[in-house]
């Protein structure tokens, strides 16, 4: 486990929102397999990119119209030439390939968690 942490310090100061994956491509350029991704987080934030290391259980086709979690206020990180803007949230499974996390109810693009 890892050290606890004040809540008004550390996890509020986290933006956590769902958003719908609008389009999903291999990332020939990774070092790592891995998909560029573009998802939808509503009229507030719009549109962002992710790079995700989840080839395993996931294809492209099959991520268009997803709904995940993810945080959008780190900042941007360079990955091979391509941006990530946000952090898209996902659990390691027995083998440490990432299954997403995701909302089991319907919920618009940009909705908090918290």
């Amino acid at each position: 486990m890892k050290p606890t942490v004040n809540y008004s310090e550390t996890f509020e100061l986290l933006d956590i929102r769902v958003g719908t994956i609008v389009a999903a491509e291999v990332f020939t350029k990774a070092r790592n397999p891995s998909y560029k991704i573009l998802i939808d987080f509503g009229a507030e934030i719009g549109t962002k990119r992710s790079s995700a290391q989840i080839t395993t259980h996931y294809n492209p086709d099959d991520l268009n119209g997803r709904k995940i979690v993810a945080i959008v206020n780190f900042p941007p990180r360079n990955i091979a030439g391509f941006m990530s803007e946000v952090l898209i949230l996902g659990i390691y499974d027995q083998d440490s390939n990432v299954v997403l996390l995701n909302p089991d109810k319907e919920l618009p693009d940009g909705s908090i968690i918290g």
